[in-house]
């Protein structure tokens, strides 16, 4: 399974009431669906009749259940385990949809210039955060180095006429940055499909939103205060459409000898993040590009990121630390869709 990671989560600031009626006739309220899927759990509020949400689990697991076999680090008949496997320069067929994400991540990486990088799986695996167990040892130099060399999106091509995939130099994948935003524009667009409007998708802390409660209500969001041993939220957004996700440095990490190591890796340098900036949250259309954003903005720190930001003009909301004390500051696209916060 995609394995999970324990990121700061989007709160959503919702609660079902008790539901009641099942004749053709019943009153549309706020319906909940929630389980676990791809190594973490998800939730599904929507605007819908009691049976008419009770009777969209199965499918909204099926879609789930497709992806992660697809695009598991963990499973060994997946896509990205076959990739691993292959032989370079020789062409791999894979699921359309790996191709598609594949080829996506390859678009930020470039965007982002390396920032973003999904051959960064011998990094996240030395470190322990993928599928090899953590021996709860600092990686060697040389191991880090070793591993560099392994690292690099453009040795790495999709085809997405015959959905599939090349590499020109050793190259693993780890889609665990975007997966989950997929994952969540994919059950989105399920909804949609059935026809319903009015929902918000959580897979892992990732969300898109569409529409609204009854009675014309915001789907109401909070940004998760960055602390450790604390769920309480740091900002509240009021939202009737598009997709949010954050990244941060304080919920999946390891200690060593008194120092916190975040499962977020700079792909340059092999290291785990070590800057000022503790949590990073992106509101772009699509789930996917946001979750991919906003791991290339942790990589990048405070700075680099609010410049990239105004640059390409993406709505994002940054929350890092000074003398002890938790800041915000914020994107010009931020401030024109929330206002100062």
């Amino acid at each position: 399974m995609i394995k999970q990671l324990l990121k700061p989560v989007l709160i959503t600031c919702i609660f079902a009431g008790l539901l009641a009626g099942c004749s053709s006739s019943e009153k549309k309220e706020v319906q909940t669906i929630f389980g676990y899927s791809m190594g973490t759990s998800y939730s599904v509020k929507l605007v819908a009749g009691f049976n008419e949400g009770r009777n969209l689990q199965l499918g909204i697991e099926g879609v789930l259940a497709n992806i992660n076999s697809e695009m598991s680090t963990y499973l060994p008949n997946s896509d990205l385990s076959k990739f691993g496997l292959q032989k370079i320069n020789e062409k791999l067929i894979v699921d359309q949809e790996t191709a598609y994400v594949v080829s996506k991540s390859l678009e930020i990486s470039n965007f982002t210039q390396g920032n973003f990088d999904p051959t960064i799986a011998p990094l996240v695996d030395l470190w322990g955060f993928g599928p090899t167990a953590r021996n709860n040892e600092m990686p060697d130099k040389s191991e880090i180095e070793a591993s560099l060399k392994n690292i690099g999106y453009k040795a790495v091509a999709v085809d997405l006429s015959d959905n599939t995939l090349i590499k020109t130099a050793p190259r693993e994948l780890d889609l665990s940055a975007i997966a989950k935003g997929y994952a969540v524009d994919q059950v989105a667009e399920f909804l949609e499909v059935k026809g319903f409007s009015d929902y918000l998708v959580e897979v892992g802390g990732e969300m898109r939103i569409s529409g609204h409660k009854p009675e014309n209500q915001a789907w109401r969001i909070a940004i998760e205060k960055p602390v450790v041993d604390e769920r309480a939220p740091f900002r509240t957004l009021s939202l009737n459409s598009g997709a949010i996700a954050t990244s941060g440095d304080y919920r999946n990490y390891f200690e060593f000898n008194g120092q916190r190591f975040s499962h977020t890796i700079d792909p340059k340098t092999g290291y785990p993040v070590d800057h000022d900036l503790a949590s990073v949250t992106v509101l772009r259309a699509s789930c996917m590009e946001a979750d991919a954003l906003a791991t290339a903005f942790m990589v990048m720190g405070k700075d680099q990121a609010l410049e990239f930001a105004h640059q390409h003009d993406i709505a994002t909301f940054i929350i890092y630390k000074e003398n002890e004390t938790f800041l915000s500051v914020q994107s010009d696209a931020f401030t024109k869709e929330f206002g100062l916060i």
